[in-house]
């Protein structure tokens, strides 16, 4: 039954690269213009390798880049880490570097490229996984799991360190009872803003809806801009989108809908107003500007909130080293017990299952989530750990542990969502044109494209 099942799971993850390149379509000229030589890299690959692949109804053993880079190098044990963060890139050279010094029978080599998703599905279908890969608890990394690309981690002696919760989130989003990625780190997405221009304006930290628009409404008179926003990249529309609907979406939302009950047009009313709304309290030109503008216009004062994640808050440094930063949760309703942190796995680790060095793989994988190295990297990256008993104390995100210490977390809603639907440019499009018809509309029509070629 497993294998009928994961040669179904390749099936899907065939359909979703193909539907990466029929998504072509819904994506707005300028970013076609970006994206075309990766789509195209992806489409080429997948028609090619990974029909091929899905026809013979078997995979064939495969060899990491590193194993076939590394054959002749005097015996060492070559290891590829993929992972997703451009801005862990250092931080992770640094820990690599420490680890490589300790294991000299190893070297442990990072991969972090462009549009890395995409990238790693495309090695998928070329049947070269790479030996680790760290990313996010997302779509893809469902449909990868699904598909046999990792190995169950359940048995590795590192699960027992990491928080229960993220244990529970990752099974969440692959629906399996097996464990494919080990959580090291979380992030949150919230409200940033900015400490001396609260005080300037007599702003208290708003806990509802409500306080939020008259702390806007009152920045507004003031003759300053409330909101940030950033909406070139599309990604970053996710920020608002995700603050909302993680904790305005009706209960079982998703659930619901795979099973053909309820519509966005239904559900997503409310969420959709409350967009709106962060827009028109933005500033000029917020379609212009892009995450880079956003951090340094951000850092100079041109804003005194600004929707994103902690993830931010080094860029935002870079550029003013003296400011003072505040987090806080959205508050999405006007019920503060109901306004959960936004909270899910940043960074995870995943073993591919044709490795041929698993015993290697998986000391790595302990080496990472050894208390002082995730300490290193959070307080590099201002994420937050996903290994027990070990804090995030720096002062521009204490405003968060209080949500982190009860609970009060809720995953990211798009995490939930088909990758393939490429909703970060719906929301984009949304922004521009403001129709929220359109919008509701278009979010169940692509919706129901995804699941008819499942």
């Amino acid at each position: 039954m497993k294998a009928l099942t994961e040669t179904q799971d390749k099936q899907d993850l065939h359909n979703d690269i193909r539907g990466t390149t029929q998504m072509k379509r819904t994506i707005p000229t300028k970013q076609l213009k970006k994206k075309a030589a990766v789509f195209a890299a992806a489409g080429l690959l997948a028609a090619g390798s990974i029909l091929s692949g899905c026809g013979a109804g078997t995979q064939a053993p495969a060899a990491s880049p590193a194993d076939k880079q590394g054959a002749a190098d005097g015996g060492k044990v070559k290891l590829q880490f993929f992972q997703n963060k451009p801005e862990a890139k250092v931080s992770f050279d640094a820990l690599i570097r420490k680890f490589n010094a300790a294991n000299p029978g190893i070297e442990v080599t990072q991969v972090n490229v462009p549009d890395a998703e995409t990238v790693l599905k495309v090695n998928v279908a070329k049947n070269e996984v790479p030996d680790i890969v760290g990313m996010g608890a997302t779509d893809t990394f469902a449909s990868l799991s699904k598909s046999g690309t990792f190995q169950d981690l359940s048995g590795h002696e590192g699960v027992k360190t990491v928080q229960p919760a993220y244990i529970d989130m990752v099974k969440k989003t692959t629906g399996t009872a097996e464990l494919y990625g080990i959580p090291l780190t979380s992030n949150a997405n919230g409200i940033i803003y900015n400490k001396a221009l609260f005080a300037e304006l007599g702003l208290t930290v708003p806990k509802t809806w409500d306080e939020l628009m008259a702390a806007a409404e009152k920045i507004k008179t003031a003759g300053k801009v409330p909101f940030y926003h950033t909406f070139k990249d599309s990604w970053t529309t996710m920020i608002s989108f995700n603050s909302l609907a993680s904790n305005l979406q009706p209960e079982n939302f998703i659930e619901d809908r795979k099973a053909g009950k309820g519509t966005f047009a239904e559900g997503y009313k409310e969420i959709a107003e409350k967009q709106l709304k962060l827009v028109e309290l933005g500033h000029k030109d917020q379609n212009g500007k892009g995450y880079g503008d956003g951090n340094t216009a951000f850092a100079k004062g041109a804003a005194v909130m600004y929707l994103q994640g902690v993830w931010a808050i080094p860029e935002i440094l870079k550029a003013n080293p003296a400011i003072e930063l505040g987090s806080v949760p959205f508050p999405a309703s006007n019920d503060p017990a109901k306004n959960k942190l936004v909270s899910g796995v940043d960074t995870l680790l995943a073993v591919s299952k044709t490795t041929k060095h698993s015993k290697e793989a998986a000391a790595f994988v302990s080496f990472l989530l050894q208390p002082d190295n995730v300490k290193q990297l959070i307080t590099e990256q201002k994420s937050f750990s996903a290994v027990q008993g070990v804090a995030q104390d720096d002062k521009n995100v204490t405003g968060l542990n209080a949500a982190f210490e009860d609970g009060q977390l809720v995953d990211f809603a798009d995490h939930a969502i088909p990758g393939t639907m490429k909703i970060d440019t719906i929301i984009q499009e949304y922004y521009f044109k403001k129709d929220m018809a359109a919008y509701l509309k278009k979010l169940d029509s692509e919706w129901e494209k995804v699941q008819s070629r499942k």
